[in-house]
């Protein structure tokens, strides 16, 4: 692995290990016997060793911020050809990948990119050394990356939103509609595992645009994100907000907002990584709202004293789940046209979920004279003041 101090490099390298130790079980029958890598504070003689002995290559070695023009070909065309006289040296044809850019389309805004000349010059030098060895070359260009421990405010505007945001610091957008191409960590990392496994995509490239095609000359990741300036920026925002309002927002299934969620987070600073959460206490115990969501409810923490009920009300349309996680209670209910009282004693030794119903007056009574009674309650609607459906009715 080249470039393994890097930000690709960091998130590939802890999750071949991960493999390595057995971990991470997911990837099929797909093993890792050791991880060379290789940085730029390492020796000649590891570069040496580490060609001789090695079964595949990810070179993610590159530069894109230079001092000098000139240090774009030198750092991403030079050390490639280094690497690939090095593994020729050995007789080593293992397959080699390398991670090059969308702007070695050389395509619209790319066509005068210094940082896609190097890197399109990187892609040529690979294709060459697959002719002449018949060694595999995977080349990837990649879209604009994003994901954890990305470096801010360098080549990366979600890392720079995220950490600035994430830490109150101002941000800057000259144009919201500008539409960004986005990669997860994840799915890079998913990608570059199946690349080792050899099963990478296939594509070939009408313009920057990706058209999948078996034996294409280039490899891609299948799954990206397109997605505005703004609409970014919006959500960061939101997420920043959640320890104010409590509400999660809608992070579906590999989508990107769940994604850049977990991105966001990883830049907050250690002061907001625990935040306080508003207690309604009185003699009885207290009574918490943990987690507010946009379309499915609230959860709470309930606590009551010893001997203590709490409820005595009914409702006719939210509905509750009561989940007590310590102490011994006795939930009860009455359907309120109804004398029937259906009774769940429960306990913290044998947790269950017990429904509120519609329609059914219900409470919750702490049996213990020694321990708090604590209760998960899930709502299937936050609780509105203005209109509570919630009313007072004794169970018995």
């Amino acid at each position: 692995m080249t470039g393994a101090k890097g930000f690709v490099g960091k998130n590939l390298c802890a999750q071949l290990n991960n493999i390595k130790s057995g971990k991470a079980k997911c990837y099929g029958d797909v093993t890792v016997s050791e991880v060379y890598e290789y940085d730029i504070d390492s020796t000649p003689e590891e570069l040496e060793s580490y060609c001789r002995d090695c079964d595949f290559v990810f070179n993610l070695a590159g530069v894109n911020r230079p001092q000098n023009q000139e240090d774009f070909m030198k750092g991403n065309f030079g050390f490639a050809s280094v690497l690939l006289d090095t593994l020729k040296k050995y007789g080593n044809k293992c397959p080699v990948m390398i991670s090059s850019s969308i702007q070695a389309t050389l395509s619209g805004r790319f066509g005068t990119s210094e940082y896609g000349k190097s890197k399109k010059a990187g892609e040529e030098l690979m294709f060459g050394y697959e002719r002449e060895t018949g060694a595999p070359v995977l080349v990837y260009r990649f879209p604009n990356l994003f994901g954890k421990w990305c470096r801010p405010n360098y080549n990366s505007a979600v890392a720079t939103f995220c950490n600035n945001i994430a830490n109150d610091f101002p941000i800057q957008v000259n144009d919201r509609s500008v539409e960004m191409e986005l990669l997860y960590i994840d799915d890079l990392v998913d990608e570059m595992i199946a690349a080792l496994k050899g099963d990478a995509h296939r594509c070939e490239f009408d313009g920057v645009d990706t058209v999948p095609a078996d034996g294409g000359r280039y490899c891609y990741c299948p799954v990206t994100h397109k997605i505005t300036l703004g609409e970014i920026v919006d959500l960061i925002y939101s997420f920043a907000d959640q320890p104010k309002t409590l509400t999660i927002p809608e992070i579906p299934e590999n989508s990107f907002a769940k994604k850049l969620y977990s991105t966001y987070l990883s830049y907050l600073p250690k002061e907001k990584v625990a935040f306080p959460l508003k207690m309604n206490i009185d003699d009885r115990g207290s009574f918490t709202e943990l987690i507010h969501t946009l379309n499915c409810g609230q959860v709470s923490i309930n606590i009551s004293k010893p001997g203590i009920t709490k409820g005595q009300h009914w409702h006719n349309t939210k509905w509750e789940f009561f989940i007590v996680v310590s102490g011994h209670g006795l939930i009860q209910q009455r359907r309120i046209d109804s004398d029937e009282v259906l009774d769940f004693e429960v306990s913290g030794d044998k947790i269950e979920a017990v429904h509120m119903l519609p329609g059914y007056t219900h409470n919750i009574i702490n049996l213990s004279e020694t321990e708090n009674l604590v209760t998960v309650m899930y709502c299937n609607e936050i609780f509105d003041p203005n209109k509570p459906d919630t009313y007072f009715l004794p169970v018995e």
